[in-house]
């Protein structure tokens, strides 16, 4: 392991100090937990949104702590869910009076932990509701999709459900957001080298030089099969014929895209995919509203990429061009 860290059980510590001094003028660290949230927070009026998961996904959860997105993230060790404790003090320091809507992905530590955290909060008074991210296709689970794990499509749902409690709406309102963004969300990727996580001390996964992982998961997770290494356009058309008919997406859709990096693979290669993503979708008869490519949501330094669908209709376009003030993600209403 060739890694730029000092003690390896010190890490996600050590990273949020470092977070924090970058970013200490707009997010602020709970005393009582490893907890973050917007400076102003709770916001008066406002549906609190919350979310947290395991670190070692940079740029999220954190970086998109701010305005139109998250109002606290709970912070957990790498690949590892954030405990309780952290999850209920972010509900008690974002809940402006309207209640808390907590988005979190489809791991069975994350929804256990998260569950007891709503409880708690529940019993001091504070209404709290849950919607689960399910847009995973490297999943499997054909026949019951909501055992599939929740992976970059939770940015769509953070940025979606971010800007509708921005305009003051109830937290039903928002929890229906999170949940129609998810049902219209598909991602699948595809990793040609494996992370390691610092306190392990060895790679998640092993592949020959002439291999690659189909549906991959962010955590290293083993994929759907095993492939030799192929052509990206090869890559990219496999990966769409999955995506697009789990939906199914179909001529007439308009959609917002998405290439996201896993940690390793430099942009100029994201592009090239994104080139072959945009000739696959528009050749079906579905318009691209709006194309993002970058890293996401990553898995420290796996090389990989994925690629997300999301249908919309103009309440989820609008909700995507609304305006947000974050650290990695940032845009002027549109």
């Amino acid at each position: 392991m060739k890694k730029f860290i000092n003690d390896p059980d010190a890490v996600v510590d050590e990273m949020v100090d470092g977070f924090l001094y970058a970013h200490g003028d707009r997010i602020r660290r709970l005393a009582e937990a490893r907890t973050l949230v917007r400076a102003d927070a709770p916001v008066k009026g406002k549906v609190g949104i919350v979310t947290g998961g395991g670190s070692g996904h940079k740029p999220s959860f954190i970086g998109y702590i701010g305005k139109g997105m998250l109002d606290a993230v709970a912070v957990g060790e790498i690949f590892t869910s954030p405990p309780p404790g952290a999850v209920y003090e972010a509900i008690k320091a974002t809940d402006g009076g309207k209640g808390v809507l907590l988005l979190l992905g489809n791991y069975a530590g994350d929804v256990m932990n998260f569950d007891m955290a709503a409880e708690l909060a529940r019993g001091d008074g504070i209404e709290v509701e849950q919607s689960i991210a399910t847009d995973d296709v490297g999943s499997g689970f054909k026949d019951d999709k909501s055992k599939r794990r929740g992976v970059v499509g939770e940015f769509l749902i953070w940025k979606m459900t971010g800007a509708m409690a921005e305009r003051g709406e109830s937290l039903s309102e928002v929890k229906r957001i999170a949940d129609k963004v998810n049902q219209n969300t598909r991602t699948m990727g595809v990793a040609i080298s494996p992370c390691t996580v610092p306190a392990a001390g060895k790679p998640t996964f092993t592949l020959a030089d002439d291999e690659m992982e189909v549906g991959v998961g962010h955590h290293g997770e083993p994929g759907l099969r095993r492939e030799k290494l192929k052509p990206v356009d090869e890559i990219v058309d496999m990966l769409c014929a999955e995506v697009i008919s789990d939906l199914p997406f179909k001529a007439g859709d308009e959609v917002v895209t998405l290439i996201n990096g896993l940690g390793a693979t430099p942009q100029l290669e994201l592009y090239i995919a994104n080139r072959r993503l945009f000739k696959n979708v528009t050749d079906k008869g579905i318009r691209v509203y709006r194309a993002l490519v970058g890293e996401f949501f990553t898995a420290l330094e796996m090389a990989g990429f994925s690629i997300t669908l999301c249908r919309l209709d103009d309440e989820l376009k609008e909700l995507l061009d609304a305006e947000a003030y974050t650290p990695y993600f940032t845009q002027a209403g549109r």
